[in-house]
C-alpha cells in the first residue's frame, strides 16, 4: 500500500517508492495505463514519466549512449519521437492514476514540457540528472511552489552545490530533495556508491532518496539501510521489449519484492534510539541472572565474593551491582541457592 502523500516526499519516517514507467510505454497509450495499474499492485506511492518534445530534446545529429545504441536501432530523434506523448495523453495517463489512487507526475526536460505539468496539476517535478546543470530549466521548476526532486548522476559536488545554492534562493529548500543516482545503465553493484546517501544528506541538511539503475529487486532494501528515504525505481511490462529502458528495469512481480522489501527495510531500521524491545523482555528476564548464594549464610556474616555466584533468571539483585554488595552484612539466616534480595542486607 502507498503511505506517503507528494507534498511530504522525503519527509515522513517512511520510504517514498516512486515506480519509474519512464519511456517503457513504448509510446502506447494503453501500454502506459498498465504500467500505472502494476505501479499500483506493486505498492509504489508514486508512478512517473517522462514528459519531452523530441524536438526540443536533442538535436538531429545527436549520438545515442551505448545502451540505447544496444536497446533500439533507430538514431536518438528517431527513437524520442517514437516515445513521445501528447499533452493530452499526460491528462489521460493522470485520471487513470487518480482512478487507481496512485501519484503520478513526470519528469520535464524544457520549460514547456514543466508549464504543461504545472497546468495539468500534478503534485511534484522530477528533475533529470543531465538538466541539474540545466539553470533555467531550475529556475523555472522553483518558481512553480510544487516539491522538486533532483537527481544527481554523473554530476560533481560543485554541479550539486551550485544546483542547491539557486534552489534555496529561489526559496525552493523547503520543498526539495535530492537523489543519488549513478548515470549507467545496468548501474553495478559494485558502482552503486550508496554512502554518497548519507554524505549528501549530512552535507546539505536535505532529504535524499536512490534513483536506482541497478538490475537488481533487492537493492533498494540496501538504500533503506544507507540512509535513503526516497526511490525510483525503473518498471517495465516485459524486460525483453523492444526499447532504450526495458532492459535494466523490473517487471510487476520484481517491482513488488522491490517495494515490499524497502518498506521492510524502513521497519527494520526502527527509530535509532538504545533500548531493550518490548519483544526482549522475556528473554531479558529468563536468561540474564542475579547474585545467588553458593551455600548457607548467617545473619551477621559479612559477604565476600567466594559466597556468591550468578545463576538464572533475573528478579534478584542484578549481577552488575556485584561489587556492592561485597562486605555487606546478612541480616536474616538463609540457605544455599538463594537469590539474594537487598532487604537481607544490613
Amino acid at each position: 500500500m502507498a503511505t506517503n502523500p507528494p507534498a511530504r516526499i522525503g519527509r515522513t519516517d517512511g520510504v517514498y517508492v516512486i515506480a519509474e514507467a519512464g519511456v517503457n510505454h513504448d509510446g502506447c497509450l494503453d501500454k502506459a495505463r498498465s504500467l500505472i495499474d502494476a505501479a499500483h499492485a506493486a505498492g509504489a506511492d508514486a508512478v512517473k514519466f517522462q514528459a519531452f518534445s523530441a524536438k526540443r530534446l536533442a538535436s538531429a545529429d545527436a549520438p545515442k549512449c551505448a545502451y540505447q545504441v544496444t536497446a533500439a536501432g533507430e538514431s536518438q530523434a528517431q527513437m524520442l519521437a517514437r516515445l513521445e506523448l501528447a499533452p493530452s495523453d499526460f491528462a489521460s495517463l493522470q485520471r487513470h492514476a487518480e482512478q487507481r489512487g496512485i501519484a503520478f507526475f513526470c519528469t520535464p526536460f524544457s520549460i514547456p514540457d514543466l508549464e504543461m505539468l504545472v497546468a495539468l496539476g500534478v503534485p511534484a517535478i522530477k528533475i533529470a540528472s543531465p538538466d541539474i546543470v540545466n539553470v533555467p530549466l531550475l529556475r523555472a521548476a522553483a518558481a512553480t511552489s510544487l516539491p522538486l526532486i533532483v537527481s544527481t548522476g554523473a554530476a560533481t559536488l560543485d554541479e550539486i552545490d551550485a544546483a542547491v545554492a539557486l534552489l534555496t534562493s529561489a526559496g525552493a529548500r523547503d520543498r526539495l530533495s535530492l537523489l543519488h543516482c549513478v548515470s549507467a545503465y545496468p548501474t553495478r553493484p559494485a558502482d552503486a556508491k550508496l554512502g554518497c546517501i548519507r554524505t549528501m544528506a549530512e552535507r546539505f541538511n536535505l532529504p535524499v532518496g536512490f534513483s536506482d539503475h541497478t538490475a537488481d529487486a533487492d537493492f533498494g532494501a540496501l538504500a533503506v539501510a544507507a540512509g535513503a528515504r526516497i526511490l525510483e525505481k525503473h518498471l517495465t511490462l516485459d524486460r525483453s521489449a523492444h526499447g532504450p529502458d526495458h532492459f535494466f528495469s523490473l517487471e510487476p512481480p520484481a517491482m513488488a519484492r522491490y517495494v515490499n522489501g524497502a518498506r521492510l527495510a524502513i521497519d527494520a531500521m526502527g527509530t535509532g534510539v538504545v533500548a531493550p524491545t518490548q519483544s526482549e523482555m522475556e528473554v531479558r528476564q529468563l536468561a540474564r541472572g542475579s547474585i545467588v548464594t553458593k551455600g548457607p549464610l548467617r545473619a551477621g556474616q559479612a559477604l565476600a565474593a567466594e559466597h556468591l555466584t550468578v545463576l538464572r533468571p533475573a528478579g534478584g539483585i542484578s549481577p552488575d551491582a556485584f561489587d556492592s554488595v561485597i562486605g555487606r552484612v546478612m541480616r536474616v539466616d538463609i540457605p544455599a541457592q538463594t537469590r539474594i534480595e537487598w532487604s537481607m542486607l544490613a
